[in-house]
């Protein structure tokens, strides 16, 4: 089983670190999907200019590099959409309005709702049964 979680404002917290790191115990497959330019085109957006902090993160839980993927800023049903993804756990509304209306059947989960992990988990769980 795949699961993707966004980095800025998702991943980069350690509450949700430590949900993917247990997932990744578990033998859950624990990508990264972010909006963020890659390394060819992170000039273009100063905030981001280095990818220092999303590398220790994804490096210190074990994730494997080549489970990062950057959309270059394009919303990220645009990667997701005809993926095997259990779910998507994201912080930014827009992506889950973009999602819904270009049908993109990962489910999104929003990491500021009360209950997400519950949320993820059932998803989880649904996912085993079929």
């Amino acid at each position: 089983m795949k699961v993707s979680f966004d980095f800025d404002g998702t991943l980069e917290f350690k509450n949700v670190q430590d949900y993917a790191k247990q997932l990744l115990d578990e033998g859950v497959e624990v990508w990264v999907v972010t909006t963020r330019w890659d390394e060819n085109h992170k000039h273009k957006y100063p905030q981001n200019a280095t990818l220092d902090d999303l590398w220790e993160v994804v490096d210190r839980l074990g994730i494997p590099r080549h489970q990062v993927r950057f959309t270059c800023m394009e919303w990220k049903h645009t990667y997701l959409k005809g993926t095997n993804f259990v779910w998507h756990l994201d912080d930014n509304e827009s992506e889950f309005d973009k999602a819904r209306k270009n049908q993109c059947n990962v489910p999104m989960v929003w990491v500021e709702m009360n209950g997400w992990q519950e949320k993820c988990e059932k998803l989880l769980r649904d996912a085993e049964v079929n």
